[in-house]
């Protein structure tokens, strides 16, 4: 029973990484029903400039927690930045042509050049990203739990509460959330559509190099480490629903635990199996995903 738990346990970190990465994807889908494939990049990109900038704190005398709580609004700048880069450069133009392909295809080539640049500055060999709590875990019950695998849990809650506390409190906020329910609508009231829509790519990359900088001190830190968690974080969002905040948090938490239950009782070859069984059959029986609500569109 104490393995099940302390899987179960391992399997809540994981999916809330999915979770506030899939976050993500719903920020830029609610405002343009657009998504940035380059969201694992985001998510690389946070990691590397943050453990870039804790060596260098660090190297000033500082000691790792410290370093940790000052680099985190480096990062989120960054991130802020790199979304409203890739939503000017890949998206803004493939909006206004109408061109779906347009915008898939400038956010996979973004994020094709984002990680051949982190390469050339980083280099292509795995990073160890240090720890501000340290790797001695905790014991609750016999379960064993890294201090880093509880932040990960209540730091990606609390940036999805925050997001969800600006947008229904701050008056740019509301302009995000008009938006998102009638773009049309929004316009002809005066909202500036295309700022709020830049504004959702920021905060969507935001939210993903946060995701970084929390996985990276319990994992290696590399240039290819977001392809994985950003295809598997898209998996999540379908499956939640694109629509749904809670949606995504529900279908990360079952993919975290469904592969750590796959990959300890059957094999670890076979841990992304369930997930993607599960992709397919919300994808024949419920297309707008478990929590999502399929879209009316009038013609």
């Amino acid at each position: 029973m104490e393995i099940l738990f302390q899987l179960i346990v391992s399997g809540i970190a994981v999916g809330m990484i999915y979770g506030i990465i899939a976050f993500g994807y719903q920020l830029t889908f609610a405002t343009s029903k657009t998504l940035n494939f380059g969201q694992g990049e985001a998510l690389m990109l946070g990691a590397l400039v943050g453990w870039s900038t804790i060596r260098y704190l660090l190297s000033l005398g500082l000691s790792p927690m410290p370093a940790y709580l000052l680099m985190i609004p480096v990062v989120l700048v960054f991130g802020m930045m790199q979304g409203a880069f890739v939503e000017l450069l890949g998206v803004r133009q493939a909006i206004k042509t109408k061109s779906e392909a347009g915008w898939i295809m400038a956010t996979i080539a973004l994020g094709i050049i984002f990680l051949n640049i982190a390469e050339n500055v980083w280099g292509r060999d795995d990073l160890s990203f240090p720890s501000p709590l340290g790797n001695t875990s905790l014991n609750f019950f016999g379960v064993r739990v890294l201090p880093m695998e509880i932040v990960i849990v209540f730091g990606a809650i609390g940036m999805m509460l925050l997001v969800e506390l600006f947008n229904r409190t701050s008056i740019y906020g509301k302009a995000v959330v008009a938006t998102a329910a009638d773009r049309d609508a929004a316009q002809l009231m005066g909202i500036n559509t295309s700022r709020v829509i830049t504004f959702s790519y920021a905060l969507s990359s935001m939210v993903a190099a946060f995701a970084g900088i929390m996985v990276a001190p319990v994992t290696l830190t590399g240039a290819t480490m977001g392809a994985s968690l950003g295809l598997k974080a898209f998996a999540v969002a379908i499956i939640g629903g694109l629509s749904s905040g809670i949606g995504v948090v529900v279908g990360g938490l079952i993919l975290g635990i469904t592969e750590t239950l796959t990959g300890y009782f059957i094999s670890t070859g076979y841990k992304d199996v369930p997930g993607l069984i599960l992709l397919l059959l919300v994808l024949s029986l419920k297309p707008a995903g478990l929590f999502g609500k399929t879209a009316i569109k009038k013609v």
